[in-house]
């Protein structure tokens, strides 16, 4: 699980209406009319800007947002390195029982490409096209989100609008001015923390997380590579590592250390 996240938005949400509070009432800040426009407003115009089903999916893909996986590019290399030695000493048609006992689909496809004996090059090229269009999907999800993040200031806006032309048709009563304008200021105030707060910082999340995933398959691609060319388990470890930043290399080599102690 990604803290980072989950702090940022608790935090962000406790630390504004901190604010408020200390500027004045709580209750002075909600506006059920300018919730409707703009949140009905945004998820309207996203819903005509992209098919229904695209548009669910979404909400599924911000979990991605939340996790975190520097632990599994450890595992993924350590059983990278685990094939290998399998290959090393069995053979390459000795991988086709070791599949079962990955639970990753892209890694157990690699898997039985090089059983089957497919061509390295092969191999690459059909492994690097479900990267393409897993990049496409992920940049789908990040592109909606940016949407919702640039129409909800602009619903923010409409409804200050609204909340204006209220306010002028109202204008021989002087007692109606001061609240019709806190009520189109709000609208504007809920559109801007709308895409500021959430929209935006998940759409650069869920980014952050599509590279880290991409990441993991590029290195899986390199070990089932080095495996078919027949290279060393080790030399195979260290190249797949070189792929990490020498924090996570720091990081995996503590756990390799603490876990030879426990074997001691």
């Amino acid at each position: 699980m990604d803290l980072a996240t989950i702090v940022g938005l608790i935090s962000g949400v406790v630390l504004i209406l901190w604010g408020i509070m200390n500027a004045g009432n709580l209750g002075w800040y909600w506006d059920t009319s300018s919730i409707l426009i703009v949140m009905g407003g945004t998820f309207a115009a996203t819903f005509i800007a992209y098919p229904l089903k695209k548009v669910l999916a979404t909400f599924n893909v911000v979990k991605k947002a939340f996790s975190h996986n520097n632990i599994e590019t450890g595992l993924i290399i350590s059983k990278v390195v685990d094939l290998a030695n399998i290959a090393r000493r069995e053979g390459l048609l000795a991988l086709e029982e070791a599949v079962e006992s990955i639970n990753d689909e892209f890694l157990q496809k690699g898997v039985m490409l090089i059983v089957d004996g497919t061509d390295p090059e092969l191999v690459k090229n059909i492994l690097e096209t479900e990267i393409a269009f897993l990049e496409e999907r992920h940049s789908e999800g990040k592109s909606i989100l940016d949407t919702m993040g640039s129409l909800s200031p602009a619903f923010g806006m409409i409804g200050t609008l609204i909340g204006l032309v209220a306010m002028l048709k109202q204008l021989d009563n002087p007692s109606t001015i001061g609240p019709s304008m806190a009520v189109a200021l709000i609208t504007t105030l809920y559109g801007t923390l709308f895409a500021n707060l959430i929209c935006i910082p998940l759409a650069r999340k869920l980014k952050l997380r599509s590279r880290e995933e991409v990441l993991i398959k590029e290195i899986m691609i390199e070990g089932l590579l080095s495996i078919q060319a027949g290279e060393n388990p080790r030399i195979i470890e260290e190249k797949l590592k070189a792929f990490l930043s020498p924090a996570v290399r720091k990081m995996l080599g503590n756990q390799e250390d603490m876990g030879a102690a426990a074997n001691e």
